[in-house]
């Protein structure tokens, strides 16, 4: 038994999450020097277009995107250290976000979309739980929605964020009068600028296109990258519906923190149906509200001296894909 909770405390330590990042690095060199090429997605916005690369040197771009990722996986650590949504001392959903990326290689050899909306849903986490039951928190609405709104201009994908924070922070009591003012406020004011500044024009206004996973023709089951997505979903909701059992008996700060994390995870695979033709773009937020809940489920199951074979199941699903991937591409 003594070397069960060993095995089942290394995969909780910080070993594991520099394990899990020095795969990550690896994954990204491998990618960039077989020379496979960056997911395709629709990078279109309200007003301007991501139709390139965000850097235009390929190694500067993959580093920088590296980079992002983990820092999005330090952030995350760093409220947990503060805010506890995650009461044990763990390190693994970091661990298991990294590998989720690693799964999919054709992300990580650009810096893109996905990447900047993971790393904008971590950075915005810390106001939003500062904000719990703050009558005082305009500020942070304002500036969280402002980002999100000046987000869309140049991505779509950001426009998934809208609801998930409005639930946030209906659920940390702070979306009074005042709150909701200054959340229209900061969904208006970068449009406003832009606009105010001759830099846009109304015409060049450009709607959203859905492509919805209904209208996928063909076998869209063979494809890879559908495929990390689907079972990335159905592990998210399956282990959030099971934590939910004990995350209930959390005290009311802790299961508002975790509800927000439930939020961004439903809303992240209901964009990705709607919006089929960017999963790449969803692919990072629906690894990291996913890690969270396998974080979850590995340190309340305490009584189950076996549990990390779940996660060498999961480990091993993360290899097979990242392989797969690398091979087809």
């Amino acid at each position: 038994m003594a070397m069960h909770e060993h095995i089942n405390e290394y995969f909780n330590g910080k070993p594991f999450m520099v394990l899990c990042a020095l795969v990550l690095t690896i994954t990204t060199f491998i990618a960039c020097g077989l020379g496979i090429k960056p997911a395709a997605t629709d990078n279109t916005g309200f007003f301007f277009s991501l139709a390139g690369p965000l850097i235009e040197h390929p190694t500067l771009s993959a580093m920088v995107n590296l980079l992002c990722l983990l820092a999005t996986g330090g952030i995350l650590l760093a409220i947990n250290k503060v805010f506890t949504f995650v009461r044990s001392m763990t390190h693994l959903f970091v661990s298991a976000f990294f590998l989720l990326q690693a799964a999919h290689p054709s992300g990580l050899v650009t810096f893109n979309a996905g990447t900047l909306l993971s790393l904008v849903t971590a950075m915005a986490v810390l106001p939003l739980f500062a904000s719990y039951q703050d009558r005082h928190s305009q500020r942070s609405i304002f500036l969280i929605f402002a980002i999100i709104a000046a987000g869309s201009m140049f991505h779509f994908g950001f426009l998934a964020l809208i609801p998930a924070f409005i639930l946030g922070f209906l659920n940390m009591g702070v979306l009074n009068p005042k709150g909701i003012l200054a959340m229209l406020i900061g969904l208006v004011t970068p449009f406003w600028i832009v606009i105010g500044l001759g830099i846009v024009t109304p015409n060049d206004f450009m709607a959203p296109h859905i492509t919805g996973i209904w209208n996928l023709s063909g076998q869209p089951w063979t494809n890879l990258e559908l495929m990390l997505a689907v079972v990335t979903a159905l592990l998210g909701i399956a282990l959030a519906v099971i934590n939910l059992m004990t995350i209930m008996n959390y005290r009311m700060q802790t299961r508002v923190y975790n509800a927000f994390f439930v939020f961004v995870l439903v809303i992240a695979i209901f964009i990705l149906c709607l919006d089929y033709s960017n999963v790449a773009v969803y692919l990072p937020l629906l690894g990291l509200m996913t890690a969270i809940q396998i974080a979850h489920f590995h340190t309340l199951r305490t009584v189950f001296h076996n549990r990390y074979i779940l996660l060498l199941v999961f480990i091993a699903g993360c290899i097979g894909f990242c392989a797969a991937n690398l091979s087809a591409l």
